[in-house]
């Protein structure tokens, strides 16, 4: 399980897991419940780089973040992690 502390948001942590390059388990911590329960449901079972490129760059209002940006920036980090052997 990957543990994530957000950064601009409502939400404070986001886990999930990976399993053969896919998605599962996505949980928010804080932030709004239910949509935040539908992101979970709809990335489940998504490959990582698909959840990234769907998920990048969208904003909350005024901020320049949102949850699912910061989902897509955890995915980002734990792959580059991976890929550089840590």
């Amino acid at each position: 399980m990957y543990k994530y502390k957000t950064k601009g948001t409502c939400s404070s942590e986001i886990t999930f897991d990976i399993q053969d390059g896919k998605l599962n388990n996505v949980k928010f911590k804080g932030g709004c419940s239910g949509n935040l329960q539908g992101i979970g449901v709809l990335v489940e079972g998504m490959e990582t780089e698909k959840a990234i490129s769907l998920l990048k760059g969208i904003k909350c209002g005024h901020k320049k973040t949102s949850c699912p940006d910061q989902l897509s920036i955890a995915i980002n980090e734990v792959l580059e992690e991976e890929k550089n052997g840590k």
